[in-house]
């Protein structure tokens, strides 16, 4: 298939586009620092990365997308983006018909990420993902692989660095160490750093779209782990009372 992949989920814009070209699958890869410079970048990124690939945002058969958890602001920029592009398509297609988007859980794409980079192609492995979720906690998923294939092994959620106990043998990948690593456990003190990259959403593409996960554009949707996105004014003027009077006891 002629795929498109984002990930704007982290600090990091990733873009990836996979086409066959004489019966050989290629990919052409763009990443560059994100954050508040994505909602700029991100297109014309995408249009230079299909321009060199050779292909039309209409020739594609779908757009997967980092659909969450992550940054807020980048969940909803990937989010919009791959709907627009989709609504676009789908209004030049001959036929009328929407072209499919793929979510694509970004706790997955850091586990298939880690798997590629760091692990036998192969053999099966148990992945914690971990990334930062900010506000003092993390975002956790577990997976297995296996035959070829990813399992979740649990609904994600989130957790305070101190509280995390993982498993002997499993994986560590993500972003929480630089953030974190004082507060973790001596058994999480070690990990890969591993960021959800677009490639991974194509590598995991083929499996998903099997299982029926793409949606029409309509109702794609960035996926929140918490309502909360920011802490208040006087929160923070709490916070930083409380930090003063613990700097001042003897």
């Amino acid at each position: 298939m002629q795929l498109l992949a984002l990930d704007t989920s982290t600090e990091t814009l990733s873009i990836a586009v996979q086409r066959l070209v004489d019966g050989q699958v290629r990919v052409w890869q763009h990443s560059e620092p994100g954050g508040a410079q994505t909602s700029t970048r991100l297109i014309p990124a995408i249009q230079t990365l299909l321009a060199q690939a050779g292909l039309t945002v209409g020739q594609l058969d779908a757009i997967a997308f980092g659909c969450g958890p992550g940054s807020f602001t980048g969940l909803r920029t990937a989010c919009s983006v791959a709907q627009g592009l989709a609504f676009g398509a789908a209004a030049h297609a001959p036929d009328g018909r929407s072209m499919p988007v793929l979510p694509v859980d970004t706790l997955l794409a850091v586990a298939e990420e880690a798997r590629f980079q760091h692990a036998p192609q192969t053999a099966p492995l148990q992945v914690l993902s971990l990334l930062d979720a900010r506000m003092d906690e993390m975002y956790v998923g577990r997976y297995r692989y296996a035959d070829g294939h990813w399992t979740q092994l649990e609904d994600f959620n989130l957790m305070r660095p101190e509280d995390l106990a993982p498993q002997p043998l499993w994986l560590l990948a993500g972003n929480v160490w630089d953030a974190y690593g004082q507060r973790l456990p001596a058994s999480a003190s070690l990990g890969f750093k591993t960021l959800p990259t677009a490639s991974a959403l194509l590598r995991l593409a083929p499996q998903l779209l099997a299982q029926g996960a793409a949606i029409d554009p309509a109702l794609a949707l960035p996926r929140y782990i918490r309502d909360k996105v920011a802490k208040t004014t006087q929160e923070r003027a709490v916070e930083r009372n409380l930090a003063t009077q613990g700097a001042m006891l003897p």
